[in-house]
């Protein structure tokens, strides 16, 4: 049974005005979350990303549609029952939501106090958590005197307080410089590994998809518009959205507008070949050409890599005879795509 699963959930807000209609933040959204994956829900920002995640922790009623987390109906329950469901989900923000009056250790061990913890455990716990972020020395500093990171390591120690098994994080690494949010995202993945926390990654950032998630849900205007494993969905995007993630880290096919551009300024026929793992690699496909005899340079994309899995699109010009060029196509089209860009000679 997925631990998280919701059958086609909406979210609607009332109209603002007399005039306005209702609001659909999230409309008939179907999916689930495996126990163990980092599953990522990608969107630009108003696609009802947020709204999902304060639908999964209950922070909202969902207007339709049923949301089981870790096998409860959660939009059958009152109050009482959503607290006992919520404290088995942590929540890391993108602004870090620390009090900034309390020290980090204590900050830690809010939610501990809360759950009623004894003061010795709650001691043992923090300890151990602060040894996990790599912040044991900072136990006794405040907010105001910490990176960054830091601040969001000590949100991560925070949101495992309790044991969860679900961890809900909500753009949190858009406030940090990259290198901050690859050593975040090591962490979370750490967390992943070694405690067995269900990770929701909801971002706006393909690199971080790409990074640590190991399915993904794109989103736009409130509907899941493709879902599934992450190498399969970005190194195969069907729906322009996806599309347009994919190219904000990698670049593909040239436009009409790119490719006239490229003939202005390389000489030859511009093919574009397209790789996928498991395909044939760009290395044999340029000794191929070498051996025809072809003068060719790259002249557009680039290639990705997630999780050891390579997709992406390389572009030639691609310079001699016709027919040489015609028979080297030929022949590597019969293990790897090529595609010829019409008036590119």
């Amino acid at each position: 049974m997925p631990i998280v699963s919701l059958a086609g959930v909406t979210k609607s807000y009332p109209a603002a005005g007399r005039a306005a209609e209702p609001v659909t933040a999230v409309e008939d959204v179907t999916l689930d979350i495996e126990q163990g994956d980092v599953f990522g829900i990608i969107g630009y920002s108003g696609a009802g990303k947020s709204t999902l995640v304060r639908l999964i922790n209950a922070l909202e009623p969902a207007s339709g549609g049923s949301i089981h987390v870790d096998g409860t109906d959660i939009t059958a329950l009152g109050e009482r029952e959503l607290r006992r469901v919520r404290s088995g989900i942590g929540m890391i923000f993108q602004q870090f939501n620390l009090f900034s009056s309390k020290t980090v250790a204590a900050n830690v061990a809010y939610p501990l106090k809360l759950a009623g913890w004894s003061r010795a455990d709650i001691a043992a716990r923090v300890a151990e958590l602060l040894a996990f972020v790599g912040l044991s020395e900072r136990a006794r500093a405040y907010p105001d005197q910490l990176s960054g990171g830091q601040k969001q390591r000590v949100g991560i120690a925070r949101a495992l307080a309790t044991r969860p098994r679900i961890l809900l994080a909500d753009e949190a690494t858009s406030a940090l410089d990259p290198q901050t949010t690859h050593e975040v995202l090591d962490l979370l993945g750490r967390v992943n590994r070694e405690q067995g926390v269900t990770i929701v990654i909801i971002t706006h950032e393909m690199d971080v998809i790409q990074t640590i998630a190991t399915k993904v849900a794109v989103m736009e205007k409130g509907r899941v518009i493709e879902q599934g494993d992450v190498f399969e969905v970005f190194s195969r995007p069907r729906h322009p959205a996806s599309q347009r993630f994919v190219g904000t880290v990698i670049k593909g096919v040239p436009s009409p507008a790119e490719a006239a551009a490229l003939r202005e300024r390389h000489a030859g026929r511009l093919v574009t070949f397209s790789f996928r793992d498991g395909d044939s690699s760009q290395s044999q496909v340029l000794l191929d050409l070498a051996q025809a005899g072809l003068e060719f340079e790259l002249v557009y994309g680039g290639i990705n890599d997630i999780r050891g899995r390579a997709f992406g699109h390389l572009t030639l010009a691609i310079r001699g005879a016709d027919a040489a060029i015609d028979a080297a196509l030929a022949s590597i089209g019969r293990h790897a795509t090529a595609t010829e860009i019409e008036g590119a000679r």
